[in-house]
């Protein structure tokens, strides 16, 4: 792999690649393998940020049980093909035979045992191996057709290519360089743009609640968040500004602003059911006592203060152990909104793929252009699906360009 800035001379290429995140490197070493030219171009200093500062440092890279199920789209049909042809377990042999050491940490989310640098000096690499042509810091002023494929004025120069492949991502982070750059590409050759919003991101909350969730900073609780018919079971993480943590980040790429969403505190249990028993049992105790066993005790003392008048159970009517009850298994929330893009995990909407071929990634509407990553309509869960989505449907578009 050459490694060039932009005062350098350009080599002649079959393909250029614009994006040189996950899915971007992910292309480049899979065409240049098969023994195509290819350029890969970022306007950033540095190639893999997010990839660096994903799962915490360590990169959630894939997901054991990745299905189609996991992946929003208005066109949900469109990822099956992707999917199946390049596996988590396709990228899972790559990580082992470049001896990158990892685990799984939960629900299928496998993890670098060390740092996120390990996969991208993995892609890297790959990239250098095939022998993939990076240039870092080159900006694209304008993007024509022509006979033979693509024109780029940059800050390399002009580049011509018969395949040119956007792999730009979309605004999610846009402190690490996301743009809108390729919904522009889209959209000048023809394609429909989604609406985007953020994704994978927290809550924040304006009304009464924020005084409970500022005080309640930093707690965690395991709980059965749901919106829109969607449900997902993970901790939820109290914040200054609202309400995150994985449970959170799920439901909020169901939600839309308006939409209630509403907290299981306690999913395992038949929360009526187990108040009466208390009563019964222990009629002298006080309901925050009671909560202190259950939560901590910080977070017992603040709900009986916010939301109940605490005094012995025996002294509460079945009607008011019932609107407990209530509450504490279904908790009613409305957002103020979202964090957005600053802290969005990723971004919702994107290029239609009605008018992408699920098979090559190739656009429908202008020969030679293809798409791949999060600038398409394909949006996946928590827990290292998007990487996924990344990685496939590189390698789809890789075998075509």
């Amino acid at each position: 792999m050459t490694y060039r800035s932009r005062n350098h001379a350009v080599p002649v290429t079959d393909v250029v690649i614009i994006g040189a995140g996950a899915a971007g490197l992910m292309c480049a070493f899979t065409a240049a393998a098969r023994g195509r030219k290819v350029m890969l171009i970022d306007h950033a200093n540095k190639p893999g940020k997010k990839i660096l500062m994903s799962g915490g440092g360590r990169c959630n890279f894939t997901n054991m049980y990745t299905e189609p199920a996991n992946f929003l789209s208005q066109n949900p049909h469109f990822c099956k093909s992707a999917l199946a042809r390049y596996t988590q377990w396709d990228f899972i042999e790559m990580v082992a035979r470049h001896g990158v050491p990892y685990h799984e940490k939960k629900l299928g989310q496998l993890f670098c045992d060390n740092k996120s640098s390990d996969i991208l000096e993995m892609l890297l690499e790959e990239c250098r191996q095939a022998g993939a042509n990076l240039h870092m810091d080159t900006s694209v002023q304008q993007i024509e057709k022509t006979e033979s494929g693509y024109s780029l004025q940059t800050t390399l120069g002009t580049l011509h290519c018969q395949s040119l492949v956007i792999a730009t991502g979309g605004l999610s982070i846009p402190t690490l360089g996301a743009t809108g750059f390729g919904y522009q590409v889209g959209k000048q050759f023809g394609h429909t743009l989604l609406p985007t919003r953020a994704g994978l991101v927290p809550f924040t909350i304006t009304d009464q609640l924020k005084e409970l969730c500022t005080e309640l900073s930093g707690t965690s609780v395991d709980c059965l968040v749901s919106c829109n018919d969607t449900s997902f079971r993970e901790n939820i993480l109290f914040t200054h500004r609202g309400l995150s943590g994985p449970a959170v980040l799920q439901i909020s790429s169901f939600w839309q602003p308006g939409d209630t969403v509403e907290i299981n505190l306690r999913p395992d249990h038949d929360v009526p059911a187990w108040l009466s028993q208390q009563q019964a049992e222990r009629p002298n105790s006080e309901l925050k006592t009671l909560l202190g066993e259950i939560f901590t005790k910080k977070m017992a003392n603040l709900i009986a203060e916010h939301w109940f008048v605490s005094k012995p159970l025996k002294q509460y009517t079945h009607a008011e152990l019932a609107d407990i009850a209530e509450k504490l298994s279904g908790w009613q929330v409305v957002p103020a909104g979202t964090e957005g893009y600053r802290t969005a995990e990723v971004t919702l909407g994107g290029i239609d793929t009605r008018e992408v071929s699920s098979k090559t990634m190739e656009s429908l509407k202008s020969p030679g252009l293809y798409f791949v990553g999060e600038v398409l309509d394909v949006s996946g869960h928590l827990g290292g699906f998007n990487f996924q989505w990344a990685w496939a449907s590189a390698y789809a578009a890789a075998q075509y360009v």
